[in-house]
């Protein structure tokens, strides 16, 4: 069990040195933002995919899905959080990149890389499932939440990379 917290960043070792587990969790981020987030599948699913013109599917036919019965309200609500929550991830992951990348450079130790690293994906996670389960506005702020944990954990390692390049 201690193996597994010090592989997590969650416990050093001054046995063995922690490795980086920084580009796992690129890994694992970019595919979560770019391919499971994606609403390929969902739009797919509901009948509206159109491959010409794919990022204006539930803007031009979303609507007339519902009114025609193919799908209804509660779908048509899910697959724009969905798209949201897509776009979302998409446009945070350079900053998750940027705060790696500048952590590694600086040295900052592995442990604290891979203990914000996964702060950041355990809070895009639960960002995710609160974008796409909650559909209330007292739960909504679960995702405001783990919205500003994932940017404080970049912000964070930009933070330790100052301080270790100025140390």
């Amino acid at each position: 069990m201690s193996t597994i917290a010090t592989l997590l960043g969650l416990r050093s070792s001054t046995m063995t040195p922690v490795p980086c587990l920084a580009p796992y969790h690129a890994i694992f981020n970019f595919m979560f933002a770019y391919v499971f987030l994606s609403s390929r599948m969902l739009k797919s699913s509901y009948g509206i995919d159109h491959n010409v013109n794919p990022r204006e599917d539930v803007a031009r036919f979303g609507e007339r899905a519902v009114q025609e019965g193919k799908i209804t309200r509660k779908q048509l609500n899910l697959l724009k959080r969905n798209e949201a929550a897509h776009a979302n991830a998409m446009e945070h992951f350079p900053v998750f990149i940027g705060s790696i990348l500048f952590a590694v450079v600086a040295k900052v130790p592995n442990d604290t890389i891979n203990r914000a690293c996964m702060i950041y994906s355990v809070a895009r996670l639960v960002y995710a499932i609160a974008y796409l389960a909650v559909d209330k506005v007292q739960l909504s702020y679960i995702r405001s939440l783990a919205w500003w944990a994932s940017n404080l954990s970049c912000v964070y390692l930009f933070w330790q990379s100052g301080r270790a390049l100025n140390a």
